[in-house]
């Protein structure tokens, strides 16, 4: 069986996350106190008792995220005595999800993949007004379909595929006028059902330009290793490695199309059958049978979830 451990992004935040976690393991505080130093922020105490009004706050819920991931792989690691690369072909991650993956791969360090999406979220919800812009989830529709919405509803404003997750499920992403827009177009290329989703800003379309420029800025000062095993890259649906390439994908990432459906794809084609998702929530895991019937997707968030996980490994 070969294995890649994907990891999840925003939207998979719940006040509570990694609680059990920290009162199971030393490794998993050692993580969260790491996350809290390189911020300078009780984040670990924010993702624990909320509010949730907060922690969904895209500065916070992207660092939050991160650190339940890392915790769940430091366990494997350290309590588990089972590395990375022993468990796991390729790495992936869905958006912010990218950054928790190349920190497990070992390319990035803890506290820099902390500072970076702290930044990431910051710079993201600076770059549109409140209420400027949105996102939905069309769902029942596939991607070329879902291009072909967003081009009809532009109308001289923003509005494209955000994310691919397959299974016919499409996210768009731009101005808010032309995403209701894009519904309705979509409805009428057989969608489903549209629905506005509950972010405070679209992520993953053209508007997010200042978010890219100011990231490209902050990773150009950090320092990034080659990863253990190759990174299966959002705007590639392929592997890569080089660390001033992935750098570049990071930069691209913040405007581009999260492609996860031909992500998965390519790992299937490269021998893998099972998706193991290390974090917060059942997303990722619970997407794969829709991409493809023949992997399997498992999540690991409990210590009960690591203990079953580590006896089969």
């Amino acid at each position: 069986m070969s294995r890649a451990f994907v990891f999840p992004g925003q939207g998979s935040q719940a006040v509570g996350m990694g609680t059990d976690l920290a009162a199971a393991f030393g490794t998993a505080r050692d993580v969260f106190q790491e996350v809290d130093e390189a911020l300078k922020q009780n984040l670990s105490k924010l993702m624990r008792e909320g509010p949730e009004s907060e922690l969904v706050l895209t500065e916070n819920a992207q660092p939050a995220l991160m650190a339940v991931s890392m915790a769940v792989v430091r366990i494997l690691e350290k309590d588990g005595g089972r590395p990375l690369a022993s468990l796991a072909s390729h790495v992936a991650g869905h958006s912010l999800g990218e950054y928790s993956a190349l920190a497990a791969a070992g390319s990035l360090k803890l506290a820099d993949a902390a500072r970076l999406l702290k930044l990431r979220g910051q710079s993201m919800q600076k770059a549109v007004p409140v209420g400027v812009g949105a996102m939905a989830a069309l769902l029942g529709i596939e991607l070329e379909p879902a291009q072909e919405a967003c081009k009809e509803a532009a109308q001289g404003e923003v509005v494209a595929v955000a994310n691919d997750n397959g299974g016919g499920q499409v996210v768009v992403s731009g101005h808010k006028d032309a995403v209701e827009r894009a519904i309705e177009a979509a409805k009428a290329k057989g969608c489903k059902r549209g629905m506005l989703l509950p972010v405070s800003a679209p992520f993953h379309c053209s508007l997010m330009q200042p978010a890219a420029d100011a990231m490209q800025e902050a990773l150009e000062r950090v320092s990034l290793g080659t990863p253990v095993v190759p990174l299966i890259a959002n705007v590639l649906a392929s592997e890569i490695t080089e660390p001033g390439a992935i750098k570049q994908r990071l930069v691209e990432q913040v405007t581009a199309l999260v492609r996860w459906r031909e992500s998965v794809q390519y790992m299937k084609t490269n021998g893998v059958d099972a998706l193991i998702e290390c974090g917060s929530g059942k997303v990722l895991s619970g997407l794969v049978k829709r991409i493809d019937k023949e992997m399997t997707g498992t999540a690991l968030n409990t210590p009960a979830d690591i203990e079953a996980f580590l006896k089969t490994a």
